[in-house]
């Protein structure tokens, strides 16, 4: 028999609509955040040559020590801050993170506080260890930017933890240093720890980003390989974790993860040291034209997203003038146009007249959805 805490915990839409769009031919894929670039060569050489060396035992829970250094180096470097490699943990990916985070953080009962729009396995994370959700809402016309005012009128005796995402998903949104900082006292004022999921990071193109270490040290921080440098199917994340919790994750971490894989590990360290240059320069520039190509292409739709987003690649846009609600929607645009996007009741209640385009796919895909879609709605009566 299955557990109610198994039955809570709802689908992931992005992904059954990966999965009915994979059993069709001529689709173009809109629908999941899965980067169209490759690893840097020296990442895969490093990877080969490890695994060559044998390395394909375990390692400790925590993660290889030169691993953990080359993450807090990274933290020096990028946002001038200190980070004890005793408080690192690599994970096999940053989802394992985020479990062990709210594993950590929550009681049978105990309240998250999340943002609506927002990722949609973050309520998911919270059901499986019995915790609650509590949501503040995002505005487009606000640029799906957090009001501090929300957050602190959302804690409550039964708030343990609240998490932040920037750059977001579904929206792209970065938020500002002093929205970030803002949060981060309201939530110390209340004895409430932020979790912070940063795994976007480096992919901002019209904002500055913020790590919550530059604010407090008291954070569980999520990050990883799989969105900056194109390694998805790698499976390598980390966290960064307070002093109190670091005996406590390790322990989760011991008894669900075991480790993340050797070898992938060594590659880590080589796609971390190779960071800085021009590549993600490019990245991002790239994701900058794929962005204003669907953004003019919905202003010629008559639809509105409202908003221009700053960072990671996703467009949340509302199709609440088109037929039927947004699951109807998304149907009909794979359906009758070959192109697959995710509804947006994925991402919560202020979003379920949305659809969420991501444009993480090549540049000629991204513009052959916008004709396909645009072909459909010159049929459609509003």
């Amino acid at each position: 028999m299955v557990s109610e805490r198994a039955g809570a915990v709802e689908p992931f839409i992005a992904m059954d609509v990966l999965e009915r769009a994979s059993r069709m031919e001529d689709v173009v894929h809109l629908e999941v955040g899965e980067p169209d670039f490759d690893p840097p060569e020296a990442v895969f050489d490093a990877a080969v040559d490890s695994l060559r060396a044998g390395n394909t035992d375990y390692t400790v829970a925590r993660g290889k020590p030169e691993l953990r250094r080359a993450i807090a180096d990274r933290y020096d470097r990028v946002y001038g801050v200190t980070v004890d490699p005793e408080r690192v943990v690599v994970t096999p990916g940053s989802s394992p993170g985020l479990l062990l985070a709210v594993a950590t953080l929550l009681d049978p009962g105990d309240e998250l506080l999340l943002t609506d729009p927002g990722y949609a396995c973050y309520p998911n994370f919270v059901r499986a260890v019995s915790g609650t959700v509590e949501t503040v809402p995002l505005r487009a016309e606000a640029g799906f930017q957090p009001r501090v005012a929300d957050f602190e009128a959302a804690m409550s005796e039964d708030t343990a933890g609240l998490l932040v995402n920037s750059p977001a998903n579904p929206t792209g949104a970065v938020m500002d240093g002093d929205a970030l900082g803002a949060v981060v006292a309201a939530a110390e004022r209340e004895g409430v720890t932020v979790v912070a999921d940063e795994i976007y990071h480096g992919l901002s193109y019209d904002a500055t980003e913020h790590t919550v270490l530059e604010y407090t040290d008291d954070a569980f921080v999520l990050d990883g390989f799989s969105k900056r440098y194109g390694m998805t199917g790698w499976r390598l994340g980390w966290m960064v974790v307070p002093d109190w919790a670091v005996d406590a994750v390790n322990r989760l971490a011991q008894n669900l993860l075991i480790c993340a894989p050797n070898f992938i590990q060594d590659a880590g360290v080589v796609a971390l040291r190779g960071e800085d240059g021009d590549r993600l320069d490019d990245i991002r520039e790239t994701y900058r034209e794929r962005r204003d190509v669907l953004l003019e292409a919905v202003e010629r739709w008559g639809l509105d997203a409202g908003y221009t987003p700053e960072g990671a690649y996703y467009l949340l846009v509302d199709v609440g003038g088109l037929p039927g609600d947004s699951v109807d929607v998304a149907d009909a645009f794979l359906e009758e146009a070959g192109v697959a996007v995710t509804p947006g009741v994925d991402f919560g209640d202020r979003a379920s007249d949305c659809v969420r385009l991501s444009y993480a796919t090549d540049t000629g895909s991204v513009k052959e959805g916008v004709r396909r879609i645009e072909k459909l709605l010159a049929t459609v009566e509003r």
